[in-house]
């Protein structure tokens, strides 16, 4: 493939200020990087090079919008750098992983809308990343989202006990929401009358 038609197929999925920056990223690492589609369990993935998967590979879900799409690549880029700097002797998501991935998302900052961008320089200002904040920017990038619609910003805390919903995250299971305990909720699944603690920031679906 010719970096014209990489760029271009890059193009369909980031914001145009990241398609160079990110093309000189994957070929620089010699990365196998694919799109694919809406997986539940995971946005994105990286894998190291093994025995018998001697290459770098990225993956991210193709149904994100551009700057959701741009985030959770980071997200896979970060791990990258992380893993060429210290193996597998460091956590995850440890100081290591924190900071290159603080090191890539100012570097990628002037590819955000400025309220993001507001948003990743409060993330950004110390170790370790505040996942407050992170909750914030998810909340903000998903109203870019083509369909979106002030609705969507709906949260378990904003509803009365009593009321029936779905998770906007995990729609397939219906709750209701029966007494609030600190940050969590008790809700009585309707599917298979169990309880659980939901998270009150959880973004819902009435129904």
């Amino acid at each position: 493939m010719s970096p014209e038609e990489y760029k271009s197929i890059l193009a369909k999925y980031l914001p145009h200020a990241a398609v160079d920056p990110v093309y000189a990223f994957m070929s620089r690492h010699n990365v196998f990087f694919h799109i694919t589609r809406k997986r539940t369990s995971k946005l994105g993935d990286y894998r190291w090079p093994q025995p018998r998967h001697n290459y770098q590979e990225i993956s991210v879900n193709g149904d994100m919008n551009p700057y959701q799409f741009l985030m959770v690549l980071l997200h896979e880029m970060a791990h990258l750098n992380t893993h060429q700097r210290h193996g597998n002797e460091v956590q995850p998501h440890g100081h290591e992983w924190q900071g290159e991935y603080r090191q890539l998302l100012l570097q990628y900052l002037p590819c955000f809308p400025n309220d993001i961008a507001s948003l990743i320089i409060s993330y950004t200002s110390r170790i370790p990343l505040s996942r407050t904040i992170e909750k914030q920017i998810d909340a903000q990038l998903r109203r870019y989202d083509p369909d979106y619609s002030p609705s969507n910003d709906l949260t378990l805390n904003q509803l009365a006990p009593g009321t029936a919903f779905r998770i906007a995250a995990n729609p397939q299971k219906s709750f209701r929401a029966l007494e609030k305990r600190r940050t969590r909720w008790i809700c009585l699944g309707l599917d298979d009358n169990k309880k659980y603690l939901v998270s009150g920031t959880a973004q819902v679906i009435l129904i």
